[in-house]
């Protein structure tokens, strides 16, 4: 068993149930701090394993790392990608307007500005909505960090559609926001879109993009490559949804056919999709166009 990656399923699976480590512990029968040190890895008995999976509505396997995993939860969900984020010396993502990794800071200010709006719409829930999007960004923000710690290899893959839309709409296209807050998410929107122009242009070391011309993908996935195992990540929740009300089941399995099948799909994907100079002219395009309007 490696206990390392048990503790941080157990994290992540303690985030998506939404109730309290204090509350788990206790119907565990162990102390928080001892709930604590198995999610840092401390050896842990397979029958608290078993009570765990129990307590958490999970399947054992999955706790152990065997099994697929599943998350209908954004805070659940970002902290377990964060982990596979942490140790990936590759990640390939296929399906959003944007890649939230390379984002701006001000990006993650447009969010928390966003989150705190919907917040205040939620009335007597406020100040639980609150708390719950200030720690979904906080697992965002540190996401961030540690790829710009790390710099694993990272190439994304998007769709002309998805970023017309994007572009067309905003930031947090799918949220209710004030006019004025909504005017900026597309103002901010085309700042990012004018900087993924230009990481196109400069090609960094280590960062690859490319434009999907035609249609959108029909799934939003990621891979990430470890030196001994590779990740498959579904994920219907986009950086700028609600973290309150976003629907869908995310998974995350490392089974070889999932994986092999998606990289050959994206590989195909990544073959046919513009690159360099003539992908920076395309998107240049778009933003001109939206300019226009």
């Amino acid at each position: 068993m490696r206990l390392n990656e048990i503790g941080q399923q157990l994290r992540a699976y303690r985030l998506e149930s939404g109730m309290r480590a204090e509350e788990i512990a206790a119907r565990l029968g162990v102390s928080r701090a001892a709930l604590y040190r198995y999610e840092k890895g401390e050896v842990i008995k397979l029958d608290t394993v078993q009570r765990l999976a129990e307590l958490l509505k999970i399947s054992p396997l999955s706790l152990l790392g065997i099994g697929v995993e599943y998350y209908s939860r954004t805070i659940g969900f970002f902290e377990r990608v964060r982990q596979l984020e942490e140790t990936a010396d590759q990640v390939l993502q296929l399906g959003e307007p944007i890649c939230y990794l390379v984002t701006s800071e001000s990006y993650d200010g447009l969010l928390a500005q966003i989150f705190a709006e919907t917040a205040e719409q939620a009335g007597s829930d406020a100040p639980t909505v609150k708390a719950l999007s200030e720690q979904v960004l906080g697992i965002m923000v540190a996401r961030k960090r540690a790829y710009q710690m790390r710099r694993p290899n990272l190439i994304t893959m998007i769709s002309e559609p998805m970023l017309q839309r994007f572009l067309d709409q905003g930031i947090a296209e799918s949220m209710r926001l004030s006019p004025t807050l909504r005017a900026f998410c597309r103002k901010m929107a085309a700042a990012e879109v004018e900087s993924i122009a230009t990481m196109l242009e400069t090609e960094p070391m280590g960062l690859q993009f490319s434009l999907i011309p035609g249609g959108e993908p029909t799934s939003n996935c990621t891979l990430l490559r470890q030196r001994d195992r590779a990740s498959l990540v579904i994920n219907p929740f986009r950086s700028d949804a609600s973290c309150v009300n976003a629907s869908g089941v995310a998974l995350v399995t490392s089974a070889p056919e999932a994986v092999t099948s998606h990289q050959r799909v994206m590989e195909v994907m990544w073959r046919d999709s513009l690159k360099g100079a003539a992908a920076a002219r395309r998107v240049r395009e778009l933003l001109a166009g939206h300019a226009v309007q």
